[in-house]
């Protein structure tokens, strides 16, 4: 794929089901260009400043060209080929961006994702912001992959969560599907989702009652994605299953063992077997596969933005230049 660092282009004009959306087409609804360019304008900021590269513009002639590599330096799904794209529009504009894989490809180490010709300068400027973000965005790809490799041969989805890099969930959001995962709600905006804190104290039916009235309250209102509701005992689940069909899209299972989650699963297959499960509470990757074997339909992982680390990446510029 040939990146032209050109024009942006207009934004979506509404953000359609994600789950039906390609990685590229899911990064534009997340974050529509002008908004991409908005951050990545801020992170250049950073360690642009006012000044500029003073070590870039002291050492290099401002006329020489370079061609520049970025290879992944451990295997990993590789991330953030667009984004790479915004950072040398804005620091190295004229430059051209070619990517040798896919966001969501997995590469051997040493193996050439990205390369630009271009303003020696600019590329030298773009550097660091670029390799920010793709590391970080690969890293979290390939840790999402890591458990998805293994809840594969189960219906479990491996799913992200809100607790995300403040200023970088969508970007982060879109890593993890680039990693094979599913998207949760995105924000408080777009799906309704019942803690333990909204409805602390009350006993497991009245627990349901008022989940039942504010669900229908909260779709009265808004096009909410879905309705789902936390539940910390089987007894709260049994409650909300009981609910009439339609009133709840999805039960997460908290902080369960995989025997009460099995309970929970025939409990829902035998009275409302439309609605999904969700698992959840610190889910790690030794554990990963014994909590997707339960039948459980989805497996919410924190750690795929908190925990992940930075792949290592690096730029080098080729010779002659």
């Amino acid at each position: 794929m040939i990146y032209t660092i050109g024009a942006m282009t207009d934004a979506m004009p509404s953000l359609p089901d994600l789950s039906s959306l390609t990685p590229q087409q899911l990064l534009e609804a997340l974050l529509p260009p002008e908004e991409l360019a908005a951050q990545v304008r801020r992170a250049l900021a950073e360690d642009l400043g006012a000044a500029g590269d003073v070590t870039g513009e002291a050492m290099i002639d401002a006329s020489r060209t370079a061609t520049a590599v970025v290879r992944l330096r451990k295997d990993g799904i590789a991330c953030g080929a667009a984004v790479a794209a915004e950072v040398l529009r804005q620091a190295a504009p004229g430059s051209m961006l070619s990517a040798h894989a896919a966001d969501g490809e997995r590469l051997e180490a040493g193996r050439v994702f990205l390369s630009v010709q271009g303003p020696l300068r600019g590329i030298l400027a773009a550097e660091r912001t670029l390799l920010n973000y793709v590391g970080r965005l690969s890293g979290i790809a390939t840790l999402t992959a890591r458990y998805v490799d293994r809840a594969r041969g189960t219906k479990a989805a491996i799913c992200d969560t809100r607790k995300t890099t403040p200023g970088m969930r969508m970007l982060e959001k879109w890593a993890v599907r680039c990693g094979g995962g599913t998207n949760h709600r995105i924000g408080l905006f777009d799906a309704m989702l019942v803690k333990d804190n909204h409805v602390a104290g009350l006993a497991p039916r009245a627990m349901a009652e008022a989940v039942a009235r504010a669900a229908a309250s909260a779709r009265a209102a808004h096009p909410l994605r879905f309705v789902e509701v936390e539940c910390d005992t089987l007894d709260q689940v049994r409650e909300i299953l009981a609910l009439p069909a339609g009133t709840v899209d999805m039960v997460l299972l908290d902080n369960m063992m995989p025997d009460a989650i099995v309970a929970a699963v025939a409990a829902r297959d035998a009275s409302a077997p439309r609605v999904l499960l969700e698992a959840s509470g610190g889910i790690g990757l030794e554990d990963v596969a014994s909590y997707a074997a339960t039948g459980v339909d989805r497996i919410s992982i924190g750690a795929l933005t908190h925990s992940a680390s930075c792949l290592d990446v690096g730029l080098d510029i080729e010779p002659g230049a």
